[in-house]
């Protein structure tokens, strides 16, 4: 068998759906080999879009996302979106050509090294320079992109290799099984927990991967303990939640941190240190903190784990409850769980989440006020559907008044948090989940970086609505040289008009003037079927300040 036909067999075996990409003149055997398999290969406008394509594939989906660039400027074109996946623990395959093998050892027409250049980005990076290894070399390649902590991974395939013959068949895929749990320090975990005053609890990125919702709600559900969610946990226990305390990871300004800083005991669940930093909450050092993660913690100053719990996530919840029912039963002399007394720091918290939330959801004003639209976007959609924000002042607002119900429905970049995200990965959740609404929230900064992107939806036929949030300024920068240096510098910019740039790709545009007005567009929006759908929306940042400088003092001892 031809090579590429190979490799593209092992993609088949690993049950590979999309490919995203643009092809070059150095994968064209490849190409002609695609052409040939079941494999959809979607044709993007810029081959960042194709990574943050294959990015959001495999956080729907649980497998890898594969994206496809030439050599050179293509291959350097993907970096962007597969660092964005590889530090966010996304399940990423990046494909790229190369020139013949030959030549690698010498300069020559587009030659740099990729491979290397993939290195610090991806977990694993490799170059094929033999046919007969293509199925080893595949199957690994999506085994590590798999094997917790996920993320990205990076094959090379030079042209003149893509030529030859190999008759080694495709391994194909394996499922990978995780070990239970350790016994004593369950029953560790289970005692530190009964023993605590304050326990809470801290739902991360690692929730979200996988299917650990059921058992993680179980677990709140039956003990009543308090919880928050990191950025890239929201919806592993709904916002609805009576002991639950929502988002935390805006340094100081939090208000779920008052909370944090006052729990004895911190049962840290799929955690992520790339997410929010445990010195905001543990500086000095006087947190008791239980570990449960597929992997082991990192090394870090301000995260100690006392228990340290390395299994299935799921698995290791429902352990810990099991236990603490155990224990109750046996030692009555336990303050058992759910407690009839609760830390009045918890409640207040969770009344001025709350009333944060809903503070305006009246106000007609416009420009119109964050909270007001969140508010608006979130009575539009069903629990289900999916919002996909970008990377702005808008994704901080989203993640404090965003309301998510159920996990992977609010996809928060926030790993390496790269703009330029959301309108690409609004294409590839459509394809995964067709019958839902999807929905990209982004500043007109982030939307114009992959703006081309829309012609992609446009050939696709998909209805993706893209919500523009308009202020005319890097805002977040902006906002933050403000909170330092009084003022800002070099972050304001014009815009097009954003109507006439969505119809000039065919799609539909609207540039709503009032409040009234973008609660219908989006009413009008989810009625169309066939093409996406552009909101820009005027927004009165002023209340921004909250964001960086909110200490809650009548909470303050």
């Amino acid at each position: 068998m031809k090579a590429s036909d190979l490799l593209v067999k092992c993609l088949e075996s690993e049950g590979v759906e999309y490919i995203f990409g643009i092809p070059g003149e150095e994968n064209a055997d490849l190409m002609m080999s695609l052409s040939e398999s079941k494999i959809k290969f979607i044709l993007t406008r810029h081959e960042q879009g194709a990574a943050f394509m294959a990015d959001v594939y495999g956080r729907l989906t649980g497998r890898v996302g594969v994206c496809l660039a030439t050599l050179g400027p293509g291959a350097t074109n993907l970096v962007t979106g597969v660092a964005n996946a590889n530090m966010d623990r996304s399940r990423l395959l990046a494909i790229t050509g190369q020139t013949d093998s030959h030549l690698l050892h010498k300069e020559s027409h587009q030659n740099l090294n990729v491979v290397k250049m993939f290195e610090p980005i991806t977990k694993w990076s490799w170059s094929i320079r033999n046919p007969q290894n293509i199925p080893e070399i595949v199957r690994r390649a999506f085994k590590i992109a798999l094997t917790e902590k996920p993320g990205a991974t990076h094959i090379e395939l030079p042209q003149d290799i893509a030529k030859r013959e190999s008759d080694i068949p495709p391994i194909g895929f394996q499922n990978i099984f995780r070990p239970k749990a350790n016994q004593d320090q369950i029953k560790k975990a289970a005692k530190m927990i009964l023993e605590a005053k304050k326990p809470l609890l801290i739902v991360g990125n690692g929730c979200a991967r996988e299917d650990e919702s059921t058992q993680i709600r179980k677990f709140v559900e039956k003990t009543k303990i308090f919880s928050i969610n990191t950025f890239m946990g929201k919806g592993v226990i709904p916002d609805d939640c009576e002991t639950h305390l929502q988002t935390i990871g805006i340094k100081s300004a939090d208000h779920a941190l008052q909370a944090v800083l006052e729990a004895d005991v911190i049962i840290s669940v799929g955690y992520d240190l790339v997410e929010y930093s445990p010195k905001m909450w543990n500086s000095d050092l006087n947190k008791k903190i239980i570990h449960v993660d597929f992997t082991p913690s990192e090394v870090y100053t301000f995260y100690r784990p006392d228990v340290e719990i390395d299994s299935d996530i799921g698995a290791a919840m429902e352990s810990i409850l099991e236990e603490i029912e155990t224990l109750q039963s046996q030692h009555p002399s336990f303050d058992s769980f759910p407690r009839k007394e609760i830390p009045e720091i918890f409640q207040k918290v969770r009344s001025e989440v709350i009333d944060r939330i809903n503070m305006f959801k009246d106000d007609d004003a416009y420009p119109i006020k964050p909270e007001k639209l969140i508010l608006d976007v979130r009575e539009a959609l069903d629990h289900k559907d999916i919002v996909i924000s970008d990377v702005g002042t808008h994704k901080l607002w989203i993640s404090k008044i965003y309301q998510t119900f159920e996990p992977n429905t609010c996809i928060i970049p926030n790993g390496f948090a790269s703009m330029g995200f959301a309108l690409p990965g609004t294409i590839a959740a459509k394809l995964v989940f067709p019958k839902k609404t999807i929905v990209a929230m982004t500043g007109d900064g982030g939307f114009l970086m992959n703006v081309q992107e829309i012609e992609t939806a446009v050939r696709l036929k998909l209805p993706i609505i893209i919500i523009v949030w308009v202020d005319n300024d890097y805002n977040l920068i902006s906002t933050k040289q403000k909170h330092e240096f009084g003022k800002s510098v070099f972050t304001e910019f014009g815009n097009p008009d954003f109507v006439k740039i969505a119809e000039s790709f065919g799609a539909k545009g609207f540039h709503v003037k009032s409040s009234q007005e973008f609660e219908q567009s989006l009413k009008d929006a989810k009625l169309v079927q066939d093409k996406p759908i552009v909101i820009a929306v005027d927004v009165d940042y002023t209340r921004n300040e909250v964001l960086l400088d909110d200490s809650f003092p009548s909470y303050v001892k």
